[in-house]
């Protein structure tokens, strides 16, 4: 929290119930940012302090709490609530004087953004610091990208062609994105979706059980999920080694569907990769002969088959799991390992089941196998990093936002997700760790 040494007449302290203030106080209580302050106000020196640094950057945390879509609905919170002016740090005996008018705060978040690394810092700090908090945290991570549309206009052309200055009320930096969906129904028929928007796009890993982030980064809507993803994963093993080094999954939709990203998690960090995949046999067939063998087949999700040498029946073999040091997934014979009737056991060279490297195909052949259970239910994790992209926009407000520029953008997410890491670590500190997710709901 940035402390503020004042004297104060009188105190809202002593009311027995502070209410929704109880959620700022968390974030204020718990946020490691004194480094953060005692910068700025170095950096400010003996110059005028009319609005000090530390109950401005306070009142802006206290717009993301209370769910502000703008600095000016801040202002005339701040302005009618004296009580949330006494938490922030305002003066008290300045009453309504105290509130910065609006280009107070459109300077200092400019400050801000030229110091967005020590803002970052202030993200990773809080991560260590649930990771001290809860020992399994990071051992299940989801990734996924959130499409942050921009309410503003593009860049303008003057009738020579040339693109206008910025002037402010343009989104010069957000650019189009696009997103398809496609599918089959259960009566066989194809579907497709197609989102476009003009904005940006937030990039994140989050912790699939505690559905909080672990890392994350804000880039243009143009830029493609797979190369963002293997930054993600550097920039987490930079920053969050530990977390790396607990981690034994990392579920993603089939967008990061990429074979070096799945050579990237294991080979490099033994991270198992739970990556949907997409159908890339373009030439129609359905299953692939297995390398060296004759009568055992794959399809493109990874799934083994058996032929019996007699009937030619296709049975699915039975995954055994992998085997580390050989770097192979081990299939056993379905018709000993589930009691079926096979005429051509005697003849069949698969009865002893069967050993596929890996490097097979990285991409299908995966450590955790496509076909297995565990899987099937791994992968249902990933919806944890769905329900962060609903909080933000439904509590921290980017369904609808006044953002425009890409440093701004990065700023206010970096925020965003503090404040929720903030909340926290403050529920789990005072004993309400069911409320850890939960910005709107009190105490």
């Amino acid at each position: 929290m940035a402390i503020i040494p004042q004297k104060q007449l009188f105190g809202w302290k002593e009311i027995d119930q502070l209410g929704d203030l109880q959620r700022l106080l968390l974030v204020l209580d718990y946020l490691p940012d004194e480094g953060l302050m005692k910068k700025l106000e170095r950096e400010r020196g003996r110059g005028r302090d009319d609005y000090p640094i530390r109950p401005v950057w306070n009142s802006i945390l206290a717009g993301i709490v209370y769910q502000h879509p703008s600095i000016e609905s801040l202002r005339r919170e701040l302005r009618r609530n004296a009580q949330l002016r006494e938490v922030c740090g305002f003066d008290l005996c300045l009453g309504e004087r105290a509130v910065p008018p609006a280009y107070v705060y459109s300077r200092f978040c400019r400050k801000l953004m030229a110091y967005i690394d020590e803002v970052n810092n202030i993200f990773t700090r809080l991560v260590d610091e649930i990771s001290i908090l809860l020992p399994d945290f990071g051992r299940f991570l989801a990734m996924d990208s959130k499409a942050v549309e921009s309410l503003a206009r593009g860049k303008k052309r003057n009738k020579d062609g040339k693109t206008q200055e910025p002037d402010g009320r343009r989104d010069t930096d957000a650019d189009f994105g696009r997103k398809d969906y496609h599918g089959r129904k259960e009566d066989g028929t194809l579907w497709q979706k197609v989102v476009s928007w003009f904005g940006y796009k937030l990039h994140l890993i989050v912790d699939a059980v505690y559905e909080l982030p672990v890392t994350f980064s804000v880039t243009k809507a143009s830029v493609n999920d797979i190369k963002e993803g293997h930054n993600l994963i550097d920039q987490l093993a930079e920053q969050q080694p530990e977390v790396v080094d607990r981690c034994e999954a990392l579920v993603a939709d089939r967008g990061y569907d990429d074979t070096k990203l799945v050579m990237k998690l294991w080979d490099n960090h033994r991270i198992k990769p739970v990556i949907d995949i997409r159908n890339m046999w373009r030439d129609g067939e359905e299953t692939r002969l297995l390398s060296g063998r004759e009568n055992i087949v794959y399809d493109y999700r990874g799934t083994v088959y058996c032929h019996c040498p007699k009937s030619n029946k296709r049975l699915e073999m039975a995954f055994g799991g992998l085997e580390k040091d050989r770097e192979t997934l081990k299939y056993r014979c379905p018709a000993l390992h589930y009691g079926l009737e096979c005429k051509g056991m005697e003849q069949c060279c698969a009865t002893g089941g069967v050993r596929i490297p890996l490097e097979e195909d990285r991409r299908i052949f995966t450590p955790l196998a496509r076909s297995s259970y565990k899987w099937t239910n791994c992968y249902k994790k990933r919806t944890a990093v769905e329900r962060v992209n609903s909080r933000l926009d439904e509590s921290y407000g980017f369904e609808k936002h006044f953002i425009r520029g890409l440093q701004k953008m990065k700023l206010r997410c970096a925020l965003a997700l503090m404040v929720m890491l903030a909340i926290a670590v403050g529920r789990i500190r005072e004993k309400q760790g069911i409320n850890m997710r939960s910005l709107v709901k009190a105490a």
